[in-house]
């Protein structure tokens, strides 16, 4: 039985925020990533979207290469600006 609530709560997340959850689970600190980061990635790469859903194995090596090309100031600039 709590397995089934745990099933019935991510079924309730976001494709984003599981994309996010998985991402940051699996990266180390330096490659963490926000929800800032991830619109703004989507906004920069829209191509890689053909509608709302985020799937992990199609994205995640292209946001890690994008994610890398970042400076440390176009990283904060990015949060600052959320």
């Amino acid at each position: 039985m709590k397995m089934r609530g745990k099933i019935t709560f991510f079924k309730k997340m976001t494709e984003k925020q599981q994309f996010l959850q998985e991402h940051n689970k699996l990266s180390p600190s330096n490659l963490q990533a926000t929800d800032a980061l991830l619109m703004r990635f989507k906004t920069e790469k829209p191509t890689l979207f053909k509608n709302k859903n985020w799937p992990f194995d199609k994205l995640r090596r292209p946001f890690i290469f994008w994610l890398t090309s970042l400076t440390a100031a176009e990283k904060e600039n990015i949060e600052k600006n959320k």
